[in-house]
């Protein structure tokens, strides 16, 4: 038998909206999908063709999944001194660099974040930073400057010369007028001078823009080969890219043993390439899980309340 409802009881059931599905959710969701498995499906094949036989990359046989499974590669590049010499002189320029263009980028972008009142010709200071990212004074000036300071074929050379990046200059000081002006007041009442300010204020707050242009650098320290082959005269001194340009790309095997190049014949040139571009990525792979939590925490989140 049929149960009816009373008035009453049908005047408070509650009614309930039919679920639409999302569209833009659903679209942003699969453009997102489809821009990481482009960033991410090249990498897995070249890990799987490092990994495979010399006769199955020959024959291009290899997807997503090794064919033959071999360790080949990979024994061959680490066996070789040339290579861990290169890693070492890039972690160097790493270790050196990094810190070193954080430093020089908060002690720059500080003073331009500020008004011009606080700081004469401050939009001049700003606008001569702004025209190196747009101007520079030649490949020839830059060498013969290397060369007069007396830093070809050391790890300055590599450091130096880009030691103040403008372009994190840039971000971080629009990151720094972000800053709510009422932190900086009060330590300044507090008696913090401007070195303690920064240091005690702008710099912990900054963590995710810091986390950012940290990675920015070591990036840019570690896939720049170019500098290393103008700049360093002996291959011992070379960076890791460079050493990789110099041996995968050129096919320079002028400072290879004989037994090195038969050791060479037994292994396809595409697994070799695949093991040494894997081999020199890892670092920053390893890296970026470190440095991701800071990109999405909130900036100065309840640093000044009402």
């Amino acid at each position: 038998m049929e149960q009816r409802l009373t008035p009453k009881q049908a005047e408070w059931t509650p009614i309930r909206p039919k679920k639409r599905l999302d569209w833009i959710a659903v679209l942003n969701a699969t453009f997102l999908i489809l821009i990481s498995l482009l960033c991410i499906l090249p990498l897995i094949h070249i890990v799987a063709v490092s990994f495979s036989s010399s006769a199955a990359a020959s024959a291009g046989y290899v997807r997503l999944w090794p064919v033959d499974f071999t360790l080949a590669s990979y024994m061959y590049t680490m066996s070789r001194t040339e290579f861990w010499q290169s890693m070492l002189v890039s972690l160097t320029r790493i270790g050196i660099g990094t810190p070193l263009n954080l430093l020089l980028t908060i002690l720059v972008a500080y003073p331009l974040s500020k008004e011009s009142h606080a700081l004469r010709f401050r939009s001049v200071y700003a606008w001569a930073f702004f025209v190196t990212m747009l101007f520079n004074g030649g490949l020839i000036p830059w060498y013969t400057t290397i060369k007069e300071y007396g830093l070809l074929d050391s790890i300055w050379a590599l450091v130096l010369p880009g030691a103040v990046p403008v372009f994190s200059v840039v971000l971080l000081l629009n990151f720094f007028r972000e800053i709510p002006k009422e932190l900086e007041e009060a330590a300044l009442i507090d008696g913090a001078g401007h070195f303690r300010t920064v240091w005690s204020i702008f710099v912990p707050i900054s963590k995710p823009a810091l986390a950012t242009l940290a990675l920015f650098s070591m990036v840019e320290h570690w896939n720049s080969w170019f500098d290393g082959l103008l700049l360093m005269g002996n291959p011992a001194n070379y960076p890791l890219q460079s050493y990789i340009q110099t041996i995968v790309i050129q096919q320079n095997l002028s400072n290879m043993s004989r037994d090195a190049m038969l050791d060479l014949a037994l292994i396809s040139d595409r697994t070799l390439k695949s093991s040494q571009i894997f081999l020199g990525s890892l670092p920053i792979i390893l890296a970026y899980p470190f440095l991701q939590k800071y990109f999405v925490k909130g900036i100065v989140l309840g640093s000044v309340k009402g």
